[in-house]
């Protein structure tokens, strides 16, 4: 039943051209600013947000190596991790702390390898609803990360990660879950922009990915864009617009945003590692970069980029 289980969708083709330009007024557009665009708001629906010490626990399905696991374990760890120079991965969370309640501390918990593909290479959502109750803990999130070769439904059609809820212990009780799916060899163009040219419109240069891997650096934007969605509309009655059952959330709503002056097809300007040439506009631990797209800021209404 899709109607019990909140979905936020991630896509990068008509939905970046027709809704980034909207999520940040001010920008040079084009020919899209000469429509006046609406004020953008996330309306808070009264419901329960991830506030305090949260647990993410990792299922890896799937065959990942040990490098590319590495740099998702440190990017979630960045998000709480307030020594890195700026713009830090950590600066950039703390956006979720305008949104009612106060801080969301991410805590890497449990990490689970599923590498036999017991479920299959093709999977539904029912799998990935099965895969996320492998660990039963309430204040918690399970993300699902699916390697290269799995195929979802829904993949690089019409999006590229997922979160919703699914029932935990007695009394009807939810907790969190988060999909992001490895699209290297399946839709770059689609779920890993701006590292790989786009599928449709503006063929600008690819940017070169901060941690040398075009399929994991672009699992970082989707599981970020996920992640805050879900600390601020886990249950589908937090902060959001439009329907609930296609709701534009924290960064959603701020899609193909990376650095000051985007616009479509252009993710905006961003720093340069002077060594690797990569493009990045956050660090993290251990002297990770990463590039994290824009978040909502309720007190400015505004999407907020880094840099």
């Amino acid at each position: 039943m899709a109607s019990i289980y909140h979905r936020a969708t991630l896509c990068f083709t008509l939905f970046f051209f027709l809704s980034s330009a909207a999520a940040a007024p001010g920008l040079s557009r084009g020919p899209a600013a000469l429509v006046e665009q609406q004020p953008l708001v996330l309306e808070y629906h009264k419901g329960t947000l991830l506030k305090g010490n949260i647990t993410v626990n990792l299922i890896w399905y799937g065959r990942f190596t040990a490098s590319q696991r590495s740099v998702i374990v440190d990017f979630i760890q960045s998000l709480s991790y307030s020594r890195a120079p700026a713009p830090s991965a950590s600066l950039w969370w703390k956006t979720t702390e305008k949104y009612k309640g106060g801080s969301s501390n991410l805590i890497v918990g449990k990490q689970i390898l599923h590498e036999a593909y017991t479920l299959g290479k093709n999977l539904k959502n029912l799998h990935l609803r099965a895969l996320a109750t492998k660990v039963n803990q309430l204040n918690s999130v399970n993300v699902v990360l699916t390697a290269k070769d799995v195929a979802v439904d829904g993949f690089c059609r019409s999006r590229c990660g997922t979160h919703g809820s699914v029932p935990v212990g007695r009394r009807s009780a939810r907790t969190a879950y988060v999909w992001v799916g490895n699209s290297e060899s399946q839709c770059p163009g689609y779920c890993a922009w701006p590292f790989h040219q786009p599928i449709y419109g503006p063929q600008t240069p690819p940017l070169i990915a901060p941690n040398g891997d075009v399929g994991v650096d672009g699992m970082i934007i989707n599981l970020a864009t996920v992640l805050a969605g879900t600390v601020t509309n886990p249950f589908n009655d937090g902060y959001f617009q439009g329907p609930p059952t296609a709701p534009l959330e924290a960064v959603s709503a701020c899609t193909g945003l990376f650095g000051s002056g985007a616009y479509p097809g252009y993710p905006g300007k961003v720093l340069v590692d002077k060594v690797t040439g990569a493009s990045f506009n956050a660090h993290g631990v251990n002297g990770r970069k990463y590039l994290l797209p824009a978040m909502w800021d309720p007190q400015s209404s505004t999407c907020k980029t880094m840099v």
